[in-house]
């Protein structure tokens, strides 16, 4: 969606995955390999890292115990967009929100629902790179378990991927008059849901126009998992404050 190229690779990354998940005894080796192929698309490895921006996806989680066969799970089950397998990575009490909406039949009801494309928030969730936290479990995305210096998580979105253009004007045909790449800009109106572009300061006190689908609000989806009696599984899965 941000960047074909590394989408594409992505994708296929998890459809190897997926078949080889599926495969009854499929051998380590194979299953090992897919998942190289979706860590290193994430962390950037399998690209030319130059100009990706401070906040470009990245993977720290690699050397925690448990993490990368929960992640190559998780991976699996949102691309088949197998609510049972889900489920059965989520904890019990999972946190859903912050109106006391939890546990795994309530995770089940939302993935369920039309208005709501859980499956598709995931999806961009999943290419945001992993961070270990402070408890010693992980968050994803990445940088929702660092201190975000000087960001306003109110008024502040990210912009996801590299090279994206602001624009003169609110049109796709407007000149463009700088690139940000995987960093974080201001909304100067306020964030405008229903319009395709959003006027944001930049640079300082530079302005211009962004398109709304390259931007992700930090108060966005948030999954943070961790190992309880050495099973791995995601106990909060939030958006908001």
């Amino acid at each position: 969606m941000w960047i074909p190229d590394r989408k594409t690779i992505f994708a296929l990354a998890l459809a190897t995955l997926a078949a080889a998940c599926s495969q009854e005894n499929a051998p380590s080796e194979a299953i090992n390999k897919a998942a190289d192929k979706v860590v290193k698309t994430v962390d950037g490895s399998a690209s030319d890292a130059s100009g990706r921006g401070e906040y470009a996806p990245r993977d720290d989680c690699g050397d925690t115990p448990g993490a990368e066969n929960f992640r190559r799970q998780l991976g699996a089950a949102v691309e088949a967009r197998d609510a049972d397998r889900l489920a059965a990575l989520a904890a019990p009490d999972v946190k859903l929100d912050f109106g006391g909406g939890a546990g795994t039949a309530v995770l089940r009801s939302r993935l369920s629902r039309k208005e709501q494309d859980l499956w598709g928030e995931l999806d961009d969730l999943l290419k945001l790179g992993c961070a270990v936290n402070a408890q010693g479990g992980i968050t994803i995305p990445w940088y929702a378990a660092k201190p975000l210096e000087g960001v306003d998580p109110a008024a502040d979105m990210l912009v996801t991927g590299e090279g994206v253009p602001v624009r003169r004007d609110a049109d796709a045909d407007s000149p463009e008059i700088a690139q940000v790449s995987w960093n974080f800009v201001r909304l100067v109106d306020g964030l405008q849901p229903e319009d395709d572009f959003q006027k944001v300061a930049f640079d300082g006190d530079k302005t211009g126009f962004i398109a709304t689908d390259r931007l992700r609000s930090p108060l966005d989806y948030r999954l943070v998992a961790s190992s309880r009696d050495g099973k791995w599984s995601f106990t909060s899965l939030v958006a908001g404050d």
